[in-house]
């Protein structure tokens, strides 16, 4: 019964009971958080050169009212959140590693300077938060060593969504929303029979005509997919090639999706005329992330480790095989 109750513990409980553990076996802590805060206070006020958007000399505030007014950019507030929790996540391998003060760590800290002061320079707000993240994780490594920076990696490299898209997804947004429009419209007429025609990103026939607007090329639902492929992808398999394969797949995912989701609204307009689908485009959103969902674990299935399950089905068949 006791053991049935520690296995239903709630999250909050869990780090109510199990973080003064992991905190305490957590070596040279003051050196650490002494350095972050000085690593901080650079940033805070000699973080951002411009000031068109945000008067402030603070890349902190530039880069919480990009995410905060930019919606393919607002899952970058979440990022250092989903960070702390795995590396809660892999506390207990954290604890067991042989930690020690390691000085070519400094090398990443310099580089991560040098990073600031390029995008400083060129008023490239974005290119310092990439110094800063490469600062924070060159500071693990020079107080706990190469070890801890081996272990940290897969969640620090997560940091690196918190850089903002911007403009710069202007080059793929367009091509996406091209290729989502024509691989629809081929697929409604040739498949479905419905005569549909495009022109650039517009479809239209006699029933509708809709724009297939940035939001729908695929580019917030690829962000979004490619930080859960790389989460799904580390936590779920060790070969590195095979967390290469999940995580290039969130592309062709992404665009999946949103040919389904677009075909069903060319299907719903030519059935029930042009408000109809319309409405299905505007409130059957997540049509798109639970199709990219579904062949995401499809991806994953199939890159299962076989001969390791195959292995353990031969030794229980060969214990069951034994005579006593």
């Amino acid at each position: 019964m006791t053991e049935l109750k520690n296995s239903q513990r709630s999250l909050l409980e869990e780090i109510r009971v199990d973080f003064p553990k992991f905190w305490g076996q957590i070596p040279d802590k003051g050196f650490f958080f002494g350095l972050l805060a000085l690593w901080s206070v650079l940033f805070q006020f000699w973080g951002n050169a411009v000031f068109g958007w945000i008067d402030s000399p603070s890349m902190f505030e530039w880069a919480y009212f990009v995410h905060d007014t930019a919606s393919e950019d607002g899952h970058g507030i979440l990022i250092p959140f989903v960070v702390l929790g795995l590396i809660w996540w892999k506390r207990e391998e954290l604890i067991a590693l042989p930690k020690r003060t390691w000085w070519p760590a400094l090398f990443l800290i310099v580089l991560g300077l040098v990073l600031h002061l390029v995008g400083f320079m060129v008023q490239q707000t974005r290119v310092s938060i990439v110094g800063y993240s490469l600062g924070v994780y060159g500071l693990t490594g020079l107080v706990w060593g190469p070890r801890w920076l081996k272990s940290t990696f897969f969640p620090m490299f997560l940091l690196l969504f918190c850089v903002p898209f911007g403009t710069l997804s202007d080059p793929i947004t367009l091509p996406l929303r091209i290729l989502v429009t024509k691989v629809s419209v081929g697929f409604s007429n040739t498949v479905l029979g419905i005569s549909v025609m495009s022109d650039g990103t517009f479809i239209f026939s006699e029933s509708f005509r809709y724009n297939v607007a940035a939001a729908c090329s695929g580019l917030r639902s690829l962000t979004a997919l490619l930080i859960i492929t790389v989460i799904y992808g580390f936590v779920t398999f060790r070969p590195l090639w095979k967390r290469v394969v999940i995580i290039a797949s969130a592309a062709p995912i992404a665009v999946a999706g949103n040919i389904s989701r677009l075909t069903i609204v060319i299907v719903t307009g030519d059935a029930f005329g042009h408000e109809a689908g319309k409405m299905v485009e505007q409130k059957l959103g997540f049509v798109t992330f639970a199709v990219a969902m579904a062949c995401m674990f499809g991806v994953g299935y199939l890159l299962r480790d076989r001969e390791a399950e195959g292995g353990e089905r031969s030794k229980r068949v060969g214990v069951e095989a034994t005579p006593a």
